[in-house]
């Protein structure tokens, strides 16, 4: 027993801000974004709190599915920008829906939404839930060096939702966790402590590009292949690939490398930037409305990003 998709939500807020916007007060222009990143608008909150785009999003996903809000065993979500540490983003966003149920945070930066699959595949695997929220949200300008051209262009805010009941549609999963913050570290305050003798880095996201490149392709292409060869399958079996929206170049080159048509790989980077643990969600809530998806259909999740960590799951739709 694992459990299937029952519906899918996203939420971006309105305000829009595209790479001319940007280049008003960043070394930058529209070429230059889009040749190394390909993102060419993003959604920025302007009074949204990260845990508010996560509950407009599970509206949407529990709206999608036809699942009450008090039907929910469990809630699920994942963050490295929520406005607090505690109350987690997962139990605000109970507060916000007004239900009672356990609700955990899990923090793996962009590879959070398989993470998220996995630990909701034990629950459903124990019996201890029927109907289990989904949520990846994130408010990334809050943590970007608007003086660094390199990753403000990049990421961007939003939500992306999924509500999950019984069912047999996670198949199989892979992970790596490389620890380590020499490629991607989003350090926190170090605090007041008169004890404490560290140096402070700037509370914002540093990430080394070429080394994130590397590690996000290879992860793509060994995640994918590995699992496929376990289950006897091939990518021709494989619908669509649906991977964390990092960088079109990232899955430009997993392409490449896979032999395989960029149809395959679903993207939508241009119009969103890099949403971190939101991004597959927000794919995934945009290949359903639009009737890509049918019952039946393979897909491969991969994800990657700050651990490092790289997850790569199997679904079936």
């Amino acid at each position: 027993m694992s459990f299937s998709v029952l519906g899918t939500g996203m939420y971006v807020p309105p305000n829009i801000v595209t790479n001319d916007d940007i280049s008003k007060f960043v070394d930058t222009n529209d070429e230059w974004v889009m040749q190394r990143v390909g993102v060419k608008q993003r959604h920025f909150s302007i009074n949204e709190t990260t845990d508010e785009m996560g509950y407009k999003a599970a509206l949407a996903a529990l709206e999608n599915s036809g699942v009450k809000a008090e039907e929910i065993d469990l809630i699920l979500a994942a963050s490295i920008s929520g406005e607090s540490i505690s109350p987690s983003v997962s139990c605000m966003i109970q507060n916000r829906l007004g239900v009672s149920c356990m609700t955990m945070d899990v923090s793996a930066a962009c590879a959070a939404f398989v993470f998220l699959l996995e630990t909701a595949a034990g629950f459903f695997a124990r019996g201890k839930a029927k109907k289990v929220l989904i949520v990846g949200a994130e408010r990334l300008s809050r943590i970007l060096d608007w003086e660094d051209r390199g990753t403000c262009v990049i990421f961007a805010d939003g939500a992306g939702a999924v509500v999950l009941g019984e069912g047999d549609s996670y198949i199989d999963s892979i992970f790596d966790v490389r620890g380590g913050s020499d490629v991607i570290d989003i350090p926190q305050d170090i605090g007041k402590s008169p004890f404490y003798e560290g140096t402070q880095k700037k509370p914002f996201i540093h990430m080394a590009g070429q080394e994130t490149f590397k590690f996000a392709v290879n992860a793509i292409c060994h995640d994918t292949t590995k699992i496929l060869e376990r289950q006897g399958l091939s990518f021709e079996d494989i619908q669509y690939i649906v991977p964390h929206q990092a960088n079109k170049r990232i899955i430009d080159f997993a392409s490449v490398k896979l032999k395989l048509p960029q149809e395959k790989f679903y993207v939508n980077i241009e119009r969103y930037g890099n949403t971190s643990s939101a991004s597959i969600p927000i794919a995934l809530d945009e290949m359903n409305r639009k009737g890509m998806l049918h019952k039946g259909d393979l897909l491969l999740l991969p994800a990657f990003g700050g651990g490092l960590a790289s997850a790569t799951c199997l679904l079936k739709w």
